[in-house]
């Protein structure tokens, strides 16, 4: 799945979804590069919920949103 990123540096987010709602091969288009890979590889096998509750709200600087908070609006989208 692509989501396209809003209010951040990362233009983009790719990732997968399994049947169980794992989260697999998270990859952030743009961004900071250290810290998107490393979000990426800490959500990676987690349950799509689990990565929602932690990575939800979550601002940078003065953003109203961040790419981890992004991460969560895009597996929202899953679940709708």
């Amino acid at each position: 799945m692509l989501y396209k990123t809003k209010g951040v540096c990362s233009q983009a987010i790719e990732f997968e979804v399994s049947d169980d709602h794992k989260v697999h091969n998270v990859t952030f288009i743009g961004g900071c590069s250290g810290n998107t890979q490393g979000v990426a590889r800490l959500v990676e096998g987690m349950d799509v919920s689990e990565v929602i509750a932690r990575l939800e709200g979550i601002k940078c600087g003065r953003k109203s949103t961040s790419c981890p908070d992004q991460l969560a609006a895009a597996l929202k989208d899953t679940l709708a």
